[in-house]
């Protein structure tokens, strides 16, 4: 890909060089416009001046000193009587200074029939120049060249006068005029595409320093990024930061969890050993201990695995579901788990319950509540799973008539690996942790509360707003 700077550099001097080709035709059309317009005025207004100066009772001797002063070196003007010109009409000019351009410009008088009386110079070069048929502008084209002519009849004279400008002095005037104006911008255009590039190499400077910055951590420096950035680059430097705190709670979780997985795993095994080698020795009751230890290790295998599939799989999309099929369900799966312990499990409250979750995760969840319940429940004991509205939001309470929890650890349990001391069950202080990834997972809220005499009430709260995603 493309760098910043050679994108906006190339850019740039593309919309600088399409400006100025804008830029260049259209004074070309406006001085051209403009121009032709300024001559077009000249050419009247002189034809006008000379008409005015025009004696109607003129000779062939006046229209020969006329003609004299009109002549320019190598550019006699022609006098012509009756039609025909006159032989010797190379009447020495009497003019000795003039400008070039004026060899450009002519003069021109004709009879009222259209016979030629008296031509500047260009104008016989190829034969006498077409008469005027009508008083105004026309273009006109003699001896290889165009001529913008304006014509005007003279009534006190009976003389018909034209005065013609060559086509090529305006397009020269025009071209000019617009490179004069454009030659300043060609012999900038250098300089400006310096500048701009300094310019932009300075703006993007900050880009690169913040990505400098970032390359050259190592992968342990999980550090704020602290440099000061201009305006435009405080939103990526604030999600950076922002990247870079969710990156580091990940590590940290993950330090945390892998820590305590292998303190909670290295119990069991090493008790399972000794278990196993006095198994080994004959002993009948190691045998039935060593049982129990790899049941503890199965469930603390699955429920880690559980949790690893939390933390890595993205939540689906949440959808409008039933609670009760769910619940009911799972209740009677875990129902001959109930009765070996002669415990009572019932399913009471609403039997139609909707809210807005993944059917997997709700799954998830009420299999841990009343695996936990069920665990710390003991022989004889009660387990109640309700569906009710709380405030007209959903929410599954599941009861128990265990030993409750301290009040000191309701807040703290939800931690992994957190367990309650002298429970006189082996649970793996994972399963209300799984609970409460969930929830937070769907929004949702979990309330935890000791039971008088005794036992646990854990309540999940599903949030109304939760609907607006369904």
């Amino acid at each position: 890909m493309i760098s910043i700077r050679r994108y906006l550099l190339r850019t740039l001097a593309i919309a600088l060089v399409v400006a100025g080709g804008v830029a260049f035709t259209a004074a070309y059309l406006i001085t051209d416009h403009e121009l032709e317009e300024i001559l077009d005025t000249q050419l009247s207004l002189h034809s006008r001046i000379v008409a005015g100066q025009l004696d109607p009772d003129a000779t062939i001797d006046d229209y020969a000193r006329l003609a004299s002063r009109m002549g320019l070196p190598e550019h006699p003007a022609q006098l012509y009587r009756d039609g025909n010109s006159v032989p010797d009409s190379s009447f020495e000019s009497g003019t000795k200074l003039y400008h070039e351009e004026e060899l450009k410009l002519v003069l021109g008088f004709w009879n009222a029939d259209g016979s030629p009386r008296l031509l500047g110079g260009k104008w016989n070069d190829a034969g006498p120049f077409p008469a005027p048929l009508e008083e105004g502008f026309r273009w006109e084209s003699y001896d290889g060249h165009r001529w913008r002519v304006f014509s005007m009849f003279d009534v006190a004279s009976d003389t018909w006068i034209s005065m013609g400008l060559r086509g090529s002095f305006h397009d020269e005037v025009v071209e000019r005029i617009t490179w004069n104006n454009l030659l300043p911008m060609l012999l900038l255009l250098p300089l400006l595409l310096w500048l701009m590039s300094r310019v932009i190499r300075r703006g993007v400077a900050p880009i690169q320093a913040l990505s400098s910055q970032v390359q050259g951590r190592s992968a342990h420096d999980l550090r704020q990024i602290n440099n000061p950035v201009p305006q435009e680059l405080n939103g990526l430097r604030q999600s950076l930061n922002d990247f870079i705190a969710r990156l580091k709670a990940t590590l940290e979780r993950e330090r945390r969890f892998t820590a305590d997985a292998a303190h909670e795993l290295r119990t069991p095994l090493a008790a399972l050993r000794i278990h196993l080698d006095n198994a080994q020795a004959g002993g009948e009751q190691s045998l039935q201990k060593a049982y129990v230890g790899v049941e503890r290790l199965q469930r603390v295998v699955e429920q880690l695995l559980i949790l690893a599939r939390l933390d890595q799989v993205a939540t689906t999309p949440p959808a409008t579901i039933d609670l009760y099929p769910i619940i009911a369900e799972l209740v009677a799966e875990l129902w001959p788990l109930a009765e070996e312990r002669d415990q009572h499990l019932r399913l009471t409250g609403l039997t139609r319950l909707e809210v807005c979750a993944d059917e997997v995760e709700v799954g998830i969840l009420f299999r841990n509540l009343l695996d936990n319940a069920l665990r710390y429940t003991p022989e004889g004991g009660h387990v109640e799973v309700e569906l009710a509205l709380w405030e007209g939001l959903p929410q599954l309470t599941v009861r128990d008539t265990g030993p409750g929890l301290p009040e000191a650890l309701l807040d703290k349990v939800t931690e992994r690996f957190r367990r309650a001391s002298g429970q006189g069950t082996t649970g793996s202080g994972l399963g209300l942790s799984i609970v409460s990834e969930l929830v937070q997972r769907q929004s949702a809220r979990l309330t935890l509360s000791n039971r008088t005499p005794n036992g646990l009430a854990v309540s999940v709260t599903w949030e109304q707003n939760q609907y607006q995603d369904c």
